[in-house]
């Protein structure tokens, strides 16, 4: 068989007609045109092999995560999701491979509504880089930088299973078959939380994507806001299998365990009613784990209000 060329690969795995772009791929450049008054918001995520994924993942579920990782960051802002831009390095074209990731790929930018509208190929060692774009009316962002002392801070769905499923293999826990196979799609199959996203608009005071751990992430939007926090770490929402656990892994997995994609935001309390709302209308789950307040620094307590010593941090590329 004839090895497939960079621009034949193109042609049969990336290329489809656009809907909503004004021009799509073929030309040097895609044309976007976001509506009438709407800002753009755009946002780029790298996944290397071996630093970000296992070579055992299958290609649906990397190309599902690949584009996921990316939406979250629009979610994580409050933004509709227009289109996407895909840069790929491979070893080689193995159109199995090909074939099972375009299709992972698609299924989830169809879900959403979000064209891929140009890229680029590569030889060279597995690594996906993918761009979106979405918009946000003017001046309705989600931002990190809007927590005030009072607040509320709310997480969505669970967090802590993809850490679990990490280290399964790694070879540190060892779970049952069904429950390896549940954490491992948290790891592998993330969900962004577009619609609940755009449902806090005006709702929430800022936010972020769960991707380097909770407290890791936390830090960001406490010194963007210049802001301090209280973690009720019972209150952290968690799986079954993970609530199983020893304590002190369950705590590893939802304060610093990262890969989680869910949404960590914050609202004033008169706001609960509508971020409960927001929640239900947009089909995922809204706990609320702490308190902003003032001073600076981060507490952590337990079920009974009793400080909880901690070291936890955030996942680093140049330092884990």
């Amino acid at each position: 068989m004839e090895a497939l060329g960079e621009f034949d690969l193109i042609g049969k795995y990336f290329t489809r007609p656009v809907k909503r772009a004004v021009l799509g791929i073929g030309d040097d450049c895609a044309l976007l045109q976001p509506a009438p008054g709407m800002q753009l918001a755009i946002s780029s995520d790298m996944l290397v092999e071996g630093r970000h994924f296992l070579s055992t993942v299958s290609p649906q579920r990397l190309g599902h995560k690949a584009l996921a990782v990316n939406l979250s960051d629009l979610s994580a802002c409050g933004a509709r999701p227009l289109a996407f831009s895909l840069a790929l390095a491979m070893p080689r074209a193995e159109e199995a491979f090909l074939a099972g990731f375009a299709q992972g790929l698609f299924a989830l930018a169809d879900e959403h509504g979000c064209e891929l509208v140009g890229g680029d190929t590569t030889q060279g060692p597995l690594n996906i880089c993918i761009t979106v774009f979405g918009e946000v009316p003017p001046g309705k962002a989600l931002l990190r930088s809007g927590a005030r002392d009072g607040d509320d801070l709310y997480v969505s769905g669970q967090v802590g299973d993809a850490r679990l499923a990490l280290e399964c293999f790694r070879g540190s826990v060892a779970l049952s078959g069904d429950a390896f196979e549940r954490v491992r799609v948290a790891m592998e199959l993330p969900q962004p939380r577009v619609a609940l996203g755009q449902a806090l608009r005006g709702v929430a005071s800022s936010a972020i994507d769960v991707s380097d751990g909770l407290l890791g992430d936390l830090a960001h939007i406490l010194q963007r806001s210049g802001v301090g926090a209280t973690v009720e770490v019972d209150a952290v929402p968690r799986s079954a299998v993970l609530a199983s656990q020893p304590t002190a892994l369950q705590r590893e997995c939802t304060l610093a365990g990262g890969d989680d994609y869910e949404l960590l935001f914050t609202a004033a309390p008169s706001q609960a009613d509508a971020v409960q709302a927001a929640a239900h209308r947009s089909g995922v789950a809204a706990t609320r784990i702490g308190r902003i307040h003032s001073s600076p620094g981060l507490r952590l307590v337990d079920a009974r209000g009793q400080s909880v010593p901690h070291s936890f941090g955030s996942f680093d590329h140049f330092k884990s």
